[in-house]
């Protein structure tokens, strides 16, 4: 049956339509024609604005992505594999990154909507079940990580051994940064700025800091490191079996770990296009810069981690997650360093803090793109006067409340279990964008619109089918220790693998409720709705040109 433009629009209807190849179909999901943001088209929630300029998108990311497990769950890896794992595994972990960065930054520079988010996209180029399952399992991984950066924090105020109890400084840290992104998104991209900034700065300190250490300027006696750990305790540390086949576990156990420091960390990008000036410019400059910091950062740092502390260092194996185990500090403390350990601990924490703010960012427009797609209450696409989806906000806020178990020995052993899980929550949905770009590709492919990319990346796309194939690996082993003699503990195995029963639940029982089909036809996915109007809106950018040599290298910069 054929519907009038005029119906479609108003209405959720199949129509027949006629691409550019002439051949005709059936849409299986409403196209509404002339909608330029998620809200216009679903016909539901408040509008949002676009305040985040280049500098804010492009130290977003950086500050999601450098957080506590770079500075102290590189310690751990250390400890546990040695130095040689640590190193190869980041840098796996970074081509796999690279690859999400490159894909998602191709779907959001295409459709840069308002209201976008990867959920909205999954719905409209993969199938309705499918974007229903990954979106809560997005938004309860960027809540639970809310409370665990809260909980971080709270651990790091406490190296100084103030008499405020934990639970005061986990309410200032929840507190500071709800009202962040409570305000507007300007004011929110301008405190994640500062914050990433003095977190770029410190990082790089440390990594020159650790050169000067390796190449013997220590103020003490220890003289010149060179690769001395590498040799004695040794480079690799077998796991769980001796000889080769152990240093084969050793790394890949590194990999499965490595991927907490960069988990949902490419999202957020993607996250803020909706909300960007300039999406197509300033989204693929932020995407390709983003890669080589973070090839700088954990690349130099893992390796430097990895040379001025020995892997057999007892201060790795702290029980608690604070700045003593950091491994710069306890490089620094080894050089003989005096002070700078109080400078290092109130950069991490600023980097919770940052990581915290990002997260409860992308958390919140996660539950506000679904509200505005009928996955979540439609309370949740509210808008406040200055395009901020407040009850979002406040409802990813209240998960990271889930910080204050920390108070008790029991709660935090609890609350550590669930911060492990979203970890393979983030595995999982990774997995999801990646069959999700396939068909994004694929539907470019069968309209002739391949060549209309803002925004096309190399080796695509056989580089996506390889990364695929790794992450669903890293998925499925990621708990492989548990299988062991000796090694089972069911806390163990129900942190490694929980969340994919839950996750199956949601997709098969949101199937089987609405009877949806296994996923949309190629010939039927939707690329051409709000294409129009964002050519039209990108169409007016006006790239600014410099008029000096200092604002030359500011644009760069920023």
């Amino acid at each position: 049956m054929r519907h009038s433009a005029s119906e479609v629009e108003a209405g959720r209807y199949d129509y027949e339509y006629k691409n550019e190849n002439g051949n005709e179909g059936y849409v299986e999901q409403p196209v509404i024609v002339g909608a330029a943001t998620v809200a216009e088209a679903e016909g539901r929630g408040g509008d949002m604005h676009r305040g985040l300029k280049s500098r804010h998108i492009q130290f977003l990311a950086l500050g999601g992505a450098i957080g506590t497990g770079l500075f102290v769950g590189s310690g751990g890896i250390l400890a546990l594999v040695g130095p040689a794992p640590l190193f190869m595994a980041y840098l796996s972990m970074m081509l796999v990154v690279w690859n999400m960065m490159n894909i998602l930054a191709e779907i959001v520079t295409y459709l840069p909507m308002k209201g976008i988010t990867i959920p909205y996209f999954v719905k409209r180029f993969v199938d309705p079940s499918l974007a229903f399952a990954v979106g809560w399992n997005y938004w309860y991984a960027y809540a639970i990580l809310v409370a665990a950066e809260a909980t971080a924090g709270s651990i790091l105020l406490d190296y100084w051994e103030t008499p405020v109890p934990a639970a005061v400084w986990i309410a200032i840290f929840l507190v500071v940064i709800l009202f962040l992104n409570i305000v507007a998104v300007g004011v929110f991209g301008e405190a994640e700025f500062w914050f990433a900034s003095i977190k770029f700065l410190t990082i790089m300190g440390l990594i020159i800091l650790g050169f000067v250490i390796m190449l013997g300027g220590s103020p003490n006696d220890q003289g010149r490191l060179g690769f001395r750990y590498w040799k004695d305790p040794g480079a690799f540390t077998p796991y769980l079996v001796d000889g080769n086949t152990g240093k084969f576990l050793a790394y890949w156990t590194a990999f499965v770990r490595a991927g907490f420091a960069f988990i949902t960390s490419p999202e957020l990008i993607a996250l803020a296009a909706g909300e960007t000036i300039a999406p197509r410019r300033n989204i693929p400059k932020a995407a390709r810069r983003f890669v080589w910091r973070l090839a700088i950062f954990y690349g130099f740092g893992s390796f430097i981690i990895g040379v001025i502390v020995p892997s057999n260092d007892s201060r790795l194996l702290s029980p608690t997650s604070n700045a003593t185990a950091s491994p710069f500090v306890i490089g620094i403390s080894r050089a003989g360093i005096k002070g700078l350990n109080h400078v290092i601990n109130a950069a991490i924490l600023t980097s919770a803090w940052s990581a915290g703010n990002a997260f409860l960012f992308s958390g919140s427009r996660v539950l506000y793109g679904m509200a505005l797609t009928g996955d979540a209450p439609r309370v949740f696409g509210r808008t406040n006067r200055n395009g901020v989806p407040y009850m979002a906000v406040l409802m990813t806020w209240s998960i990271g409340l889930l910080a204050f178990l920390n108070v008790s020995n029991t709660g935090a052993q609890v609350f550590t279990w669930f911060s492990n899980i979203s970890t393979i929550s983030g595995f999982i949905a990774w997995i999801v964008c990646m069959i999700t770009y396939i068909r994004f590709r694929k539907a470019l492919v069968y309209n002739n619109l391949l060549h209309t990319l803002p925004f096309a990346t190399p080796f695509q796309p056989y580089f996506v089918y390889v990364t695929l194939v790794i992450v669903s690996l890293l998925t499925l082993t990621n708990g492989f220790q548990v299988f062991f003699p000796s090694q089972w503990s069911v806390s163990s195995f129900l942190a490694a693998y929980i969340t994919l029963p839950v996750f199956l639940a949601l997709y098969i029982g949101h199937k089987i409720w609405f009877r949806t089909k296994f996923a949309i036809r190629i010939e039927n996915i939707d690329v051409l709705s709000g294409k129009k109007e964002m050519d039209e809106l990108c169409g007016q950018d006006i790239e600014p040109v410099p008029k000096n040599w200092a604002q030359r290298a500011w644009f760069w910069v920023a």
